[in-house]
């Protein structure tokens, strides 16, 4: 307990110097962050398909209770050996600094004196509950206690509570047992209260760096900043592109309710001004672009659905937003990179994140998708620091991982040889968004009354655009086609509705979407892995 209690108080104080400070990295985090770079790829490709949204809180929680049984563990080794303990204090000091320093972005110094004071602290509090404890080796163990001890063995067996009182008679222990179990439960509990005020500021930093301001006065803040050129803007959507019924999800994803999955446990922060953009390679002339470089080369705006591969059929890791960014076509071709000069020295695109994450695509693609961008600003408002402050790259018709790289640093051109993160850990190579369609305005063994009931929701299949949505009432025996709200972009989802008039009994409802090239997305059942899912969205529901 008393091992523990200083562990809990070292890691809530380290936390709270994060939350104050960010360039402070979160301790847990960022050793969890490890684990997942240096977790073979089976391994957690596995674990992602089995805990999916959760791997990652799973993760953290199964470092801090860890660090937690490791303060035990070097307390009880204290009571043996003082110098083995310290020494077991310096190693958690060394990796917990090798984590950290493996983040993007840290203040080196404060990083420092945080993980060594927060540490300092926890074992002085423990060596106090030791003393305090009344349990013999409290104050370290030496013959003499040794001795007295054995000879204790020997004797007849006292009740406890004289054994327990002349403990504290011989070892001048000032609490009881009731003073010891407040005292650690008061340590372990500032320690909790730490961290959570700590987490408390994260959040209220993320909320503050980004996300909540509308992108033209953020491009007009600085003197001399460029203001981006707009080249080929969208109109608002149109009425007629949303259906508007119970259930039915917006048809532009709110930032804050876009889907998040990706390999980083915390955004990284960067500074817009000291940021830079790297197009090297096989390029006949590598460049380096800050914002305000960015920000002078035409811009465009596009809708566009992003999907994940490791979503299930009817899952929600897929959302549509409005994106603003630079062509990723005329970012190549500031470094002389063109259609014409592509061969197999420069085929791939690699692109890498500050904190060195990585995805591949054809580089054909970037001249065959005008809207494929490297995109600044989401829905109007500045990138949100959890999408990939200050520059991401999105690519339509594309699973995210292999396109959407958040955080971006570095373009790479290379051959096709070379392989991204997730590719290096199982994944498919190629990563199209196969044609999915889905059913929102019924939820999964839903009880609703006779007569009309919607069944809505949306289908995508981006660059193809959707073309027909049926939905079957019957497990599949009979289809009928929905109706379908105008099509925003043939890159983005589309919403469909089938006013279907129930009769009391128990149905399986099933939905299939068809795309602008005329093929139906397949009835057969496959997991996301090592492409993504496919087959019907299939729910039971009773009408009474």
């Amino acid at each position: 307990m008393a091992g523990g209690a200083g562990m809990a108080l070292a890691l809530g104080l380290a936390e709270l110097v994060h939350g104050v400070y960010a360039l402070v990295p979160s301790v847990p985090v960022a050793i969890s962050q490890r684990i997942i770079e240096l977790t073979p790829g089976a391994l957690a490709t596995a674990g992602i398909g089995a805990l999916g949204k959760a791997a990652a809180p799973v993760l953290i929680a199964v470092v801090v209770v860890s660090a937690l049984l490791s303060g035990a563990g070097l307390a009880a080794l204290a009571r043996r050996s003082r110098l083995a303990a310290l020494a077991g204090v310096a190693v958690l000091a060394a990796a917990a600094l090798f984590a950290a320093f493996m983040e993007p972005f840290i203040a080196p110094v404060a990083t420092v004196l945080t993980v060594l004071g927060s540490l300092g602290a926890g074992t002085l509090v423990s060596g106090l509950l030791l003393r305090s404890s009344g349990v013999p080796g409290g104050e370290g163990a030496g013959p003499e206690d040794a001795s007295e001890e054995a000879s204790a063995e020997r004797r007849e067996p006292e009740p406890f509570s004289g054994r327990y009182r002349e403990a504290h008679s011989e070892r001048g222990v000032a609490v009881n047992r009731r003073g010891f179990l407040a005292l650690a439960g008061g340590a372990a509990a500032v320690g909790a209260a730490a961290a959570g005020t700590g987490r408390f500021l994260t959040g209220e930093e993320d909320a503050e760096v980004t996300g909540a301001r509308p992108l033209e006065s953020t491009q007009r803040g600085g003197p001399g900043q460029a203001v981006p050129q707009v080249r080929t803007s969208v109109p608002p959507p149109p009425p007629e592109a949303s259906i508007e019924v119970p259930g039915m999800p917006p048809l532009i994803t709110p930032a804050e309710d876009f889907y998040v999955i990706d390999t980083a446990l915390s955004s990284p922060r960067i500074n817009r001004e000291r940021w830079t953009l790297n197009v090297r390679g096989a390029v006949e002339n590598p460049v380096e672009f800050s914002y305000n470089d960015l920000m002078s080369l035409p811009v465009i705006e596009a809708y566009i659905t992003l999907a994940c591969v490791s979503n299930e059929v009817g899952g929600g890791l897929v959302s549509n937003a409005k994106w603003t960014g630079v062509p990723l076509s005329e970012v190549l071709r500031e470094a002389g990179v063109a259609p014409d000069r592509l061969n197999r020295a420069n085929e791939q695109l690699v692109g890498r994140s500050v904190d060195g994450w990585t995805n591949g695509f054809r580089t054909r693609t970037a001249f065959e998708r005008e809207e494929a961008l490297v995109a600044f600003a989401m829905n109007d408002d500045e990138l949100p620091l959890k999408h990939g402050y200050p520059v991401r790259l999105v690519v339509p018709g594309l699973y995210g991982y292999v396109s959407a790289t958040k955080w971006l640093t570095e373009i790479e051109l290379t051959d096709r040889g070379y392989d991204a993160y997730w590719i290096q850990r199982g994944w498919s190579k190629q990563g199209p968004v196969k044609t999915q369609s889905r059913i929102d305005t019924v939820e999964p063994g839903a009880t609703v009354q006779a007569g009309r009931v919607p069944i809505g929701g949306v289908a995508w299949a981006p660059t193809r655009g959707i073309e027909r949505v049926e939905v079957s009432t019957d497990g599949g025996e009979t289809w009928n086609d929905a109706r379908l709200a105008a099509q925003l972009d043939v890159d983005a989802w589309r919403q469909y509705v089938y006013e279907w008039e129930a009769e009391p009994g128990e149905y399986v409802l099933k939905v299939r979407a068809t795309d602008g090239e005329g093929e139906t997305q397949t009835a057969e059942e496959a997991a996301p892995i090592p492409s993504g899912a496919t087959g019907y969205h299939t729910i039971e529901a009773t009408v009474v």
